[in-house]
């Protein structure tokens, strides 16, 4: 009997990584390809594929008839999600990269939160000025982190790394999460150290349906939640009308969870201080955009998660799978796809 376990990389893991993956059992037969479609791949490797690692590319149902599991390169599995193969194949096993770049996430969110919090724009705004005013004690009056409230919206594993940095700071978190009964999370893929594996770090945990009563309390919120049919627009014009005048918003996660209209109108009116933002409901952001040209905003082209460290990470992550997945040992990261995350 051939128990040989054919793994389709579509990602450029180097020699090295994949020895790495290949040190795990002399069962796995690695087989990389790059290429920009499916078509590009021979059926007779799409017929033989046991476990695919990819980024979206995936096959047609019927030419993958072995395929077993899917491990995504990326944390955001919407796009995956609404491709034909996984509706044709309720049985196929979908895990999320999710984790992977949690605290490079992290460290985004308070770069844009100290940012805003001690007036970084408008400091190089009067650089550009050669001005030194003269009311700068009130000009630059800062909002310290010490001692505010944090809200995070998800607590996942890049809710759990925001939230160990928050603690640093002698931030108050708050963090919604659909089961706040279970603090804990031990079927999520975290590197040691960076996270809150035990739900220690959060002060309080609020169901999703409570959203408003959270951030009326919150100096900072974070959005790091994945995007589904419950969270599209999850966070609308209601929310921003109980958030405080001097609140900071910073989204790394989806642009389709904020409504981006409600946004722009929080911050024209000055109903909330500022925002970091990282993503959007069009990308790349229309040049027509108001949210280019507002000075209480900080604008980056969809790379919070961006590292010169993600392949190496991803390739631990995908390591620790495959262990499990030999062993017969729960996946990590596995995505319940009627859920969508």
């Amino acid at each position: 009997m051939n128990d040989t376990l054919n793994v389709l990389i579509l990602v450029d893991f180097g020699e090295e990584l994949l020895s790495q993956i290949r040190a795990l059992s002399p069962k796995l037969n690695l087989i990389r390809k790059s290429v920009s479609s499916a078509a590009e791949i021979p059926s007779e490797v799409w017929a033989t594929a046991d476990i695919l690692y990819t980024t979206v590319i995936v096959p047609e149902a019927e030419v993958a008839p072995r395929l077993r599991w899917v491990q995504a390169h990326y944390a955001g599995v919407d796009k995956l999600l609404s491709q034909p193969l996984f509706k044709a194949r309720p049985d196929l096993v979908l895990t999320s990269a999710s984790g992977i770049h949690a605290s490079t996430m992290a460290e985004y969110s308070f770069a844009m939160m100290l940012a805003l919090a001690r007036k970084i724009p408008l400091m190089l705004r009067m650089q550009k000025q050669a001005a030194w005013t003269a009311d700068r004690f009130e000009l630059y009056l800062p909002t310290e982190l010490r001692g505010a409230t944090l809200g995070i919206l998800g607590y996942g594993s890049i809710g759990r790394a925001v939230a160990r940095l928050a603690n640093a700071f002698g931030m108050q978190v708050l963090a919604t999460k659909r089961d706040v009964k279970r603090p804990s999370d031990g079927e999520s893929y975290e590197e040691p150290g960076v996270g809150d594996p035990e739900g220690a770090l959060v002060d309080r945990l609020y169901p999703p349906e409570a959203l408003k009563s959270m951030i009326a309390q919150c100096d900072f919120v974070v959005v790091t939640l994945p995007l589904t049919p419950e969270t599209k627009g999850y966070f609308g014009a209601e929310a921003f009308a109980v958030m405080k005048q001097n609140a900071v918003l910073v989204n790394v996660a989806r642009g389709g969870i904020v409504d981006e209209e409600a946004l722009i109108t929080a911050l024209q009116t000055k109903q909330i201080a500022g925002a970091g933002l990282d993503v959007f409901e069009e990308e790349p952001l229309p040049a027509k955009s108001p949210l280019w040209a507002m000075e209480n905003v900080i604008i980056s082209p969809h790379i919070a998660g961006n590292t010169s460290r993600y392949h190496e990470r991803a390739a631990a992550m995908f390591v620790e799978n495959l262990r499990r997945y030999l062993n017969k040992n729960p996946l990590l990261n596995r995505v319940e796809t009627a859920r969508g995350y």
